[in-house]
């Protein structure tokens, strides 16, 4: 009866049933994973309520590629951090996803595929199997530092290829696309008529400078380039559903693809008014959850340290995001870690914490620090 896109098992998984399990014991769960900054104790301006109090907003007027007013914010916010985008190459959305969604539809006829980096963001294939598109992988690879496998990268390619994925800052290894890195993929999707989508939602989240970093492709030209943010991670507030795509590229491909976006956006008109109308104020007040943010990861982080200084487990290094660390674990076998090479997590007797996937314990530099403390040191 349904559609073949839809997933046909929907019961929730061996993680999710272990965690409820807890609870319905009463066990007390730690959760490192906590990603949601609503839920996090950070304090939010008063000015984020006050943005919304405008007689405007009841007026409906839809403009398929978002209000003037709302994308010049946009536009505003990339100019304080260096960058020059013309408010004519933003096209808002109502989430990241959404605008995931938007491009595949741009870019790919059923059966096509796309290219994504593995680890990284699970959502790619359930965005893509509900466009009936298909992912495949390429590699990221660890030695000190994270980097892009650009052969892999380019063996991957095939007839029927329509778009490179980055993540940049990749989620979840915290690491940045680098210039040579960059000069690769642009080369390649150029020559083979590809799209480049650059997913930059944490792109403001780094540790510390890098000349080699490459935080953002929103002026690229060298090939058809999509760079993907929104209010969520910028600013903290993924309740305001308010993202955006910019188009970058060559002028005559870009204008194409600006103008198909802006007719698939027109068959949904889904951001809605009062929070464009709210978007400047949004982003203005919204600076101060993200230094909030920047603070509380980074502490967490050097809690880690200090925390896992001298055990079995080791952090691998990261450059920015304020999301999804990973830890490279081995386990304990005469204490505190109990391992199955048959098991797909581990379990801490003293803390009834479940840790997954198998080799990779993914925590977030969310919680706040008693928290994070009794959870790390667990």
């Amino acid at each position: 009866m349904f559609s073949s896109r839809f997933p046909r098992d929907l019961r929730p998984n061996r993680l999710a049933r272990a965690i409820e399990a807890q609870r319905r014991e009463g066990k007390a769960i730690v959760d490192l994973t906590e990603s949601n900054p609503t839920r996090a104790g950070f304090v939010y301006p008063p000015e984020i309520v006050s943005a919304f109090n405008d007689e405007d907003l009841i007026r409906y007027d839809p403009a398929p590629a978002g209000s003037p007013g709302a994308r010049e914010a946009v536009a505003e916010y990339y100019a304080f951090r260096g960058h020059h985008v013309g408010p004519e190459r933003i096209l808002l959305t109502a989430s990241t996803s959404e605008a995931y969604a938007y491009l595949f539809k741009l870019l790919a006829d059923p059966g096509d595929q796309l290219l994504a980096p593995r680890p990284s963001y699970p959502l790619f294939e359930v965005l893509a199997a509900l466009e009936s598109v298909e992912v495949r992988y390429y590699p990221l690879v660890y030695h000190g530092r994270w980097t892009i496998d650009l052969e892999a990268v380019a063996s991957s390619v095939t007839a029927r290829t329509r778009a490179v994925i980055l993540v940049n800052p990749n989620n979840p290894t915290g690491s940045y696309l680098k210039r040579s890195e960059y000069e690769r993929l642009s080369r390649l999707c150029a020559e083979q008529r590809i799209a480049l989508i650059s997913d930059e939602v944490f792109s403001d989240y780094f540790f510390g400078p890098d000349p080699e970093r490459v935080s953002s492709l929103v002026e690229t030209n060298d090939c058809l380039c999509f760079s993907l943010s929104g209010l969520s991670k910028v600013a903290g507030l993924p309740q305001m559903k308010l993202g955006w795509v910019v188009i970058g590229g060559p002028a005559t491909v870009r204008e194409d693809a600006s103008h198909g976006l802006e007719w698939i956006a027109d068959t949904y008109l889904s951001v809605s008014t009062p929070v464009q109308l709210a978007s400047a104020r949004l982003l203005s007040a919204g600076e101060s959850v993200q230094q909030q943010i920047r603070h509380r990861t980074y502490e967490n982080l050097q809690l880690a340290r200090e925390t896992l200084a001298g055990s079995c487990a080791s952090l691998l290094a990261v450059e920015g995001t304020r999301s999804f660390r990973c830890l490279g674990c081995a386990p304990r076998r005469n204490g505190r870690w109990s391992y199955s090479p048959d098991a797909t997590s581990w379990c801490s007797p003293a803390s009834s914490m479940i840790l997954t996937p198998r080799l990779f314990l993914l925590l977030a530099y969310f919680p706040n620090q008693p928290s994070f403390t009794k959870g790390s040191a667990a």
